[in-house]
């Protein structure tokens, strides 16, 4: 493995909320394997620590979000079918934000390049800078991403809206991005990490089963026909009624009081 490439990838937790940094700004947080390696490594912890309920996922400096992959580190994947068989051995860094079970609120600003538009997509909120760029450039190079570019964008934007980031491989402002649905808000630049924090914060004090749920039934509908989309919304709504936070929520209501949530 390279070992001339320095960065990293941290996480902090504050209270019920999780931050996912990415470090390396003087290269625009270009992923490297360790980087990988260390972004997958998070993934069980945030899964399975029920005090965490949302995670933002930010880029460390002032030019950008993320690059994508650091392409002098390419080879340290190994061979083409190794780096085929990537996500079968947790490395891959946007296939790591995909299973992320919790909310995810991706910062962004500057830069959203290539993985770092894949782990954008995979998030479930976005929060941009005036200054956003969203770019995926791989085809100017030979080939296009490999880590949901080509199937979480048509979810995202739609087929024609994907068509135009995939094939035409420019840029994309902000407000483009905001019309496309790419990214919910644009707030001022120096606002868009607490902002991102404060749309955590809210989801983080819901009931941490309904919003689990509730992003898996939102993916479902990415998936499934719509009958069987209802059916199996029916289904999760029973479950979520059985909890003792709906309980909870239900008396809370009638009391006229912020209710108190504990995943149960």
């Amino acid at each position: 493995m390279s070992t001339q490439l320095t960065g990293s990838v941290d996480l902090e937790i504050h209270g019920n909320v999780a931050h996912l940094i990415l470090n390396r700004p003087e290269k625009i947080n270009a992923m490297t394997v360790k980087m990988d390696e260390e972004m997958n490594s998070y993934i069980y912890q945030l899964n399975n620590n029920l005090d965490i309920r949302a995670v933002v996922l930010y880029g460390k400096g002032e030019k950008g979000f993320c690059a994508g992959s650091d392409l002098t580190d390419l080879g340290d994947y190994g061979s083409n079918w190794e780096y085929r068989n990537r996500f079968d051995r947790n490395l891959d860094y946007a296939r790591a934000i995909w299973l992320i079970k919790k909310p995810v609120v991706a910062a962004l600003h500057g830069w959203v390049v290539g993985g770092g538009l894949e782990m954008a997509c995979a998030s479930d909120v976005r929060v941009g800078s005036p200054d956003t760029k969203f770019q995926a450039g791989e085809i100017r190079w030979g080939w296009h991403g490999g880590s949901g570019q080509t199937q979480l964008l048509v979810h995202t934007v739609g087929p024609g809206n994907a068509n135009l980031l995939l094939l035409h491989g420019e840029k994309v402002e902000a407000e483009a991005a905001l019309r496309m649905g790419l990214i919910q808000e644009i707030v001022a630049k120096e606002q868009v990490f607490d902002r991102a924090i404060e749309i955590a914060q809210s989801i983080a004090d819901k009931a941490p089963i309904a919003a689990q749920m509730t992003k898996h039934m939102v993916r479902m509908a990415q998936s499934i026909p719509l009958e069987v989309g209802l059916l199996y919304e029916n289904d999760s709504f029973s479950y979520c009624m059985t909890t003792e936070d709906a309980a909870e929520g239900q008396r809370a209501f009638a009391e006229k009081r912020k209710p108190n949530f504990k995943g149960r």
